[in-house]
């Protein structure tokens, strides 16, 4: 059976992405370190509530990575990552990495399955399609 190289790279972006919300984003949202409570207090964020928005994190990452609940992952990544680029925004901070995530997110998903990109990048509209 020949894997696509498209696929594996999907996979591969997939994991990335797995990694960076449930690992280095959601990492200092469990543990201490210097500065915590200022830096969460900065974004306007209580430093208990986002534990509970680090397993949201984790729970996102891991269902992003199960082919079947991918999809809906990617449109809760979507919703995760605009609200922190909206966080970042609101206090003048660089805001650019939740966006890029984001891209990268639907990208990788569109590598594991080729579907996604047929229905992002159709000229046709769904209605027509389901006419048919």
């Amino acid at each position: 059976m020949k894997i696509k190289k498209s696929v594996v790279a999907g996979w591969v972006l997939s994991v990335l992405v797995a990694f960076f919300l449930s690992v280095v984003s959601a990492y200092g949202k469990f543990f201490d370190f210097p500065g915590k409570e200022e830096m969460f207090a900065k974004l306007g964020w209580d430093p208990g509530v986002m534990t509970y928005v680090g397993v949201v994190e984790v729970a996102i990452a891991l269902l992003f990575l199960v082919p079947r609940t991918a999809f809906l992952a990617a449109i809760l990544i979507t919703g995760y990552l605009g609200g922190a680029t909206a966080a970042h925004v609101r206090i003048n901070d660089a805001f650019y990495m939740p966006i890029v995530m984001g891209v990268i997110a639907w990208i990788a998903l569109g590598l594991r399955d080729p579907r996604v990109f047929k229905i992002a990048f159709s000229n046709r509209s769904l209605e027509s399609k389901n006419a048919s």
